[in-house]
């Protein structure tokens, strides 16, 4: 088994990560991550490195600005290799714990309905599951949302 470590992001983590996402979905991802997040979210926001420094995964969140009791994970990563080993996990644990050193009690995330794995990984991590919510980011758009008390 391979040993990550997990660290805060810093902006310069923009270029690898966005070297990755669209591999690592299969599908072309990368507008869903503007470099604004880890400019302006990188002290929230975590990557898993290998023992050998290369990126495991990554999970870009932040404590809302506007609702004082939330906290909202944007974005998460794990390479195809580093998958069922824990990385996400561990992820998820350690932005738990920043969301309740900022005084948050909920955490929220949402995916495309046809993001099976994602939806299943957040049922296995205690979120409530909702059904697709039609027009969730605008006209014909659906999303499914996460929650869970922390």
């Amino acid at each position: 088994m391979t040993a990550y470590v997990l660290r805060p992001a810093v902006p310069e983590d923009y270029d690898p990560i966005a070297g990755v996402v669209d591999d690592w979905w299969g599908r072309p991802i990368l507008p869903s991550l503007p470099r604004l997040f880890l400019d302006h979210f990188h002290r929230t926001s975590l990557v898993a490195e290998r023992e050998d420094g290369q990126m495991a995964g990554f999970l870009i969140g932040f404590p809302s600005p506007s609702l004082l009791d939330e906290a909202y994970i944007h974005f998460v990563g794990v390479s195809p290799e580093a998958r069922a080993g824990g990385v996400g996990r561990s992820l998820y644990d350690r932005f738990f714990a920043i969301a309740r050193d900022h005084g948050r009690r909920t955490v929220k995330a949402v995916t495309s309905p046809v993001n099976a794995p994602s939806i299943a990984f957040h049922g296995r991590m205690g979120f409530t599951v909702s059904d697709p919510v039609p027009g969730y980011a605008g006209p014909g758009t659906a999303l499914v949302t996460f929650e869970r008390a922390i």
